[in-house]
């Protein structure tokens, strides 16, 4: 679809050949007129009527050379070879196929252009050597003048198009440079929405499933131990205040323009990969930037757990080294999932969480001493029955859980990296979900 501008362009452009046709065909005219009017060779003599009309379909063509370049040259051609052979007064002989020689060049017709001037030469000079003109002045002056007259003319018009074609090569490249470049943004503005739609689903299952496990613990122990009730309600006005902040810093995030003022890629929150920023819960409000989620926080996402009565044991294996911010954010967005379905579904008292750090991968584990359930899956996403998807890979057949999009975005999180998830689940043995996280670039 074309614009505004570009249609006003094309307008100011087809008027600038319009008045470049007007102006050539008064040219041509002008000339040839001149020319007749002079009758060089019968002084005295008044020139017919008829010749001042092939001065006029001369000019006339120049109006349709553009369309029909080849037609224009072929006519002006006959038209000159006829006047001749009518014996009307001479005109020269380049100066008249001018005008079409350089619009057949001018339109890539270079062929007929060259083989039309070859013609032309051949022919004049053949029928004036027969007719006994002067050699001495029909090849040393005549001849020599109009070879370099249509030489020149062809050279010019061969000239204006391939600038014409570098021109338009040159705005190709332009609009596939723009056309990629409104890609690029599109297929970055898609994914940083796909990281928030993950983050969104990780942030809302926690902490629902803390608000569930709370509220119940409230409602049991209101009678007799208003204490505990009333840690389990703060515990879900904390949780209830951080997710309204994450909702309004992501909202935010959705509504700023993708691009830049100058085409450029706007600064996306958010992107861990590229090391950046992401909003964090309970700066949302003042418009703050933190750091995405890591391991770090990993005490404070599991006091929610603790709080409620299930024990968490955290333990570290091999020799803890910085990890990327994106390696960081999918470890501790496996444990947050984990937390949730082991808080949802699997009826447990214990869980453990186990990093191990290996010489090119963190190896996070999660498991729980709950119910289990039969099947064991590992590859592609909503893999293994017994809670963690169908063992199929289709999402939302498994069994007690939700539909496996959290294993899914699990899955996808450290696809992303290169790693693996493997979930298992084995009656009265609880679940077990162990994600392999690759380094990458530490530097």
């Amino acid at each position: 679809m074309t614009t505004r501008a570009e249609e006003a362009v094309t307008i100011r452009g087809e008027r600038r050949q319009q008045a470049a046709d007007l102006g050539l065909a008064m040219v041509v005219l002008v000339v040839v007129g001149t020319a007749i009017s002079a009758n060089v060779g019968s002084a005295g003599a008044e020139p017919p009527v008829a010749a001042y009309g092939f001065g006029l379909l001369l000019s006339g063509l120049m109006f349709v050379r553009r369309r029909w370049p080849v037609a224009t040259l072929v006519v002006t051609a006959a038209a000159l070879l006829v006047y001749y052979l009518l014996s009307y007064p001479p005109v020269g002989l380049a100066v008249p196929v001018a005008a079409a020689l350089y619009s057949a060049a001018e339109q890539g017709k270079l062929r007929w252009a060259v083989g039309t001037a070859v013609a032309l030469l051949v022919i004049s000079t053949t029928a004036r050597t027969a007719h006994g003109d002067d050699p001495a002045y029909l090849y040393g002056f005549e001849l020599a003048t109009s070879v370099g007259l249509m030489a020149a003319v062809i050279a010019l018009g061969d000239t204006v198009r391939s600038r014409r074609g570098w021109r338009a090569e040159l705005d190709k490249q332009a609009r596939a440079a723009r056309a990629e470049r409104e890609r690029e943004a599109a297929r970055r503005v898609g994914e940083e929405r796909l990281r928030i739609a993950r983050d969104l689903h990780d942030l809302l299952g926690h902490t629902i499933s803390v608000i569930s496990l709370h509220t119940d613990v409230a409602r049991e122990a209101l009678r007799d131990d208003p204490d505990a009730a009333e840690r389990s309600l703060a515990v879900v006005r904390d949780a209830c205040g951080d997710v309204v902040a994450e909702l309004r810093a992501s909202l935010r995030a959705l509504r700023e323009p993708p691009l830049a003022d100058q085409g450029r890629l706007a600064p996306t929150r958010g992107l861990a990969d590229q090391g950046r920023v992401a909003p964090m819960r309970g700066l949302a409000d003042q418009g703050r930037l933190a750091p995405v989620p890591g391991l770090d926080r990993l005490d404070e996402l599991a006091r929610p757990a603790r709080e409620a009565g299930l024990e968490v044991g955290v333990s570290v294996r091999g020799t803890p080294v910085p990890l990327p911010a994106v390696a960081d954010a999918t470890a501790y967005r496996v444990v947050q999932e984990a937390l949730v379905n082991v808080l949802k579904h699997a009826e447990a008292h214990r869980v453990e969480i186990e990093l191990a750090y290996g010489e090119e991968a963190l190896v996070v584990r999660v498991t729980d001493d709950g119910k289990g359930g039969p099947g064991e899956g590992k590859g592609g996403p909503g893999e293994g029955k017994g809670g963690f998807g169908d063992g199929k890979g289709a999402p939302g057949e498994g069994e007690g859980l939700d539909g496996g999009w959290g294993i899914m975005g699990m899955r996808e999180r450290v696809g992303l990296l290169g790693g693996t998830l493997r979930v298992s689940s084995r009656p009265s043995e609880g679940f077990e979900v162990e994600a392999r996280v690759p380094y990458g670039d530490r530097t």
